[in-house]
Order: C-alpha cells, then structure tokens, then sequence
C-alpha cells in the first residue's frame, strides 16, 4: 500500500514543504527514466506503508497510515483543493494461493475511509492472481 501525489506544476521539495511529510520516493518534473526516454511531464511524491517480515494485508497496513496523522491527510486535502496535484492511495494485492481465505477480500476501516476522505484522495485497487494453469505453467 502507498500514498502517491502527482503533479504537473509541482515539484517533490515542493510538495514535500506544503504537506510538512518527506517522501520514500520521488520523481522530478523534467527527469528520465532512462537517458533516451523523455523527459517526466509530471513529478510523483510516494510514502510507502509497510510492516516487518512483510505479506501484510490492507488491514494490517491501516495503523500505519493512520500513523502518518490527520494533519498529513488535511494538507492532502488542501493540495488537492489547489488543483496543483492529484492524490492516490494504491493497495496492490497479490493471490497466490485461490484455496487461502487469507488472501482474498480487502477491508477498509471507518478510520482509514475517514482519512481517505479528508486527504481527498482516490482508492486504486490493483489485484494480481497467480495460479497453475492446467498445462504447467503460470499465469
């Protein structure tokens, strides 16, 4: 799970400045991939959520963004108001195992929905199955 901003106008220390938080990760406006790509139309700011040991679930990554404080998703809010940046919070969940209720399903808390809410973000939710065809060979 993590937390991603994108803007055309905006550059990651600037984002970083209006929501008093430093990324995990950034992206300049104007930067490469790659030295023959070309150049970024957009700068990303990403927080990542995790735990230990990983393989959590969407619920056991709540407390963590939670963590991250009403004032973070307050200045989210704000910047999304500015029209200066779009907000996302991106689960991707991998099942590797059809027959494991453990790793199906998502829930999402009041208290997550609620931040959500006041950072004005949007919910992208992307799932990823993997399993044996019947020939042998992955999917």
């Amino acid at each position: 799970m993590y937390l991603r901003v994108v803007s055309e106008s905006l550059q990651p220390e600037e984002i970083s400045k209006r929501l008093g938080a430093e990324p995990d990760e950034s992206t300049s406006i104007g930067s490469r991939k790659r030295p023959l790509s070309a150049p970024q139309s957009h700068a990303t700011w990403i927080r990542r959520a995790s735990t230990t040991g990983g393989g959590a679930r969407p619920e056991d990554l709540e407390p963590v963004i939670l963590g991250w404080g009403t004032d973070l998703a307050t200045a989210l809010g704000r910047l999304v108001d500015s029209e200066e940046a779009a907000v996302t919070l991106e689960i991707v969940q991998e099942i590797r195992d059809l027959d494991d209720p453990q790793q199906k399903g998502i829930f999402l808390g009041a208290e997550l929905l609620s931040w959500i809410a006041a950072a004005k973000a949007s919910l992208d939710i992307d799932q990823y199955v993997y399993h044996e065809c019947g020939d042998g060979q992955d999917a």
